[in-house]
């Protein structure tokens, strides 16, 4: 018997093996869960390019809208193991546990991790002609108007949501929530003043920022970000301990063979070393992460750490869906 097992498992590492010496031969799906022009969204198609290059095949992203997040993760889980359909997601897989009473697939345990990509800060905006000029006022004003402001968000379980619920946490005043179906239109209502407040990410507030369309109050970060060096942080404006960010990784089915993960996880790696992507990043204000981030042990590590942060907190608040 114990030879049989040892013939099948060396029988079933050298079809791997095989498999990976072809792999890749036809255009590889990157899935992300939320719409086109959104800030996951444009990070990644700057990774499905530089990744193209690397593999030596073409990389498509494909927008799966739905549930959070969790439609195109389930997607994904339930793919061939063969490396041509991956998931992007972002925080959204490791909140998502708390957040639904069911769920089809377990972020643990579901897939194979390739590596995190990018870490993108986020910053509280306002329509531009919001009365307040920074975080003090902002507050005053919040409290003063209690019940009569309006916070937009992404939909359930974006980061956008998120960070919303930390802010009128720390603030302990009611803000009406309205969930968009994406950020652009989320954004577009604040452009145009249909709501007040929006905490998003710089990859879709900054050229708004710059161009005076939108009031800003702070960012979300411990230090200021790079690309937006005169916006004081929520920290530093006596909001102590307030920190959030968007970070994403790279998911595939699991069962993937190794020696494909491998190839994957190269090209990722590559992208995070590239001087182009990390320009455009820069300019969007995200940061590529450090090569050790980029890696299946790196995104496992940090996919239980959110999980545990996360986790109760949601829990505390209830699960909000089905």
């Amino acid at each position: 018997m114990l030879k049989k097992l040892i013939v099948a498992s060396a029988a079933l590492l050298a079809a791997n093996a095989v498999l990976a010496a072809d792999y890749p031969d036809q255009t590889i799906t990157m899935v992300i869960p939320f719409s086109a022009g959104g800030p996951t969204d444009t990070i990644a198609r700057i990774l499905a390019q530089t990744m193209s290059k690397s593999l030596k095949q073409t990389v498509i992203v494909e927008n799966a809208l739905g549930a959070g997040g969790t439609l195109a993760a389930g997607r994904v889980m339930r793919a061939r193991p063969d490396g041509y359909t991956v998931l992007l997601h972002h925080n959204g897989m490791a909140t998502s546990p708390a957040m639904y009473r069911k769920l089809a697939f377990n972020p643990l345990g579901d897939f194979e991790y390739i590596g995190q990509a990018a870490d993108v800060p986020m910053v509280l905006v306002a329509r531009k002609d919001l009365p307040p000029n920074n975080l003090k006022e902002l507050i005053a004003y919040v409290k003063a108007n209690k019940g009569k402001l309006s916070m937009g968000n992404a939909g359930l379980g974006a980061v956008s949501h998120q960070c919303g619920m930390l802010f009128l946490s720390a603030i302990g005043t009611p803000i009406t929530t309205v969930p968009y179906k994406g950020t652009a239109p989320a954004m577009n209502d604040l452009l145009g003043g249909q709501i007040d407040l929006l905490c998003d990410q710089t990859t879709s507030t900054t050229s708004h920022i710059r161009a005076g369309k939108v009031k800003v109050y702070g960012a979300t970060t411990k230090a200021r970000v790079a690309s937006l060096p005169n916006v004081p942080t929520l920290a530093e404006q006596g909001m102590p301990g307030f920190e959030m960010y968007v970070w994403h990784g790279l998911y595939a089915p699991k069962g993937t063979p190794q020696p494909i993960i491998a190839k994957l996880g190269g090209a990722l790696r590559e992208a995070m070393a590239d001087p182009n992507v990390k320009a455009k990043f820069a300019d969007l204000g995200a940061e590529t992460v450090a090569a050790d981030k980029a890696t299946p042990a790196g995104l496992q590590t940090h996919l239980k750490a959110e999980m545990d942060k996360w986790g109760p907190i949601y829990k505390k608040a209830g699960a909000f869906a089905d």
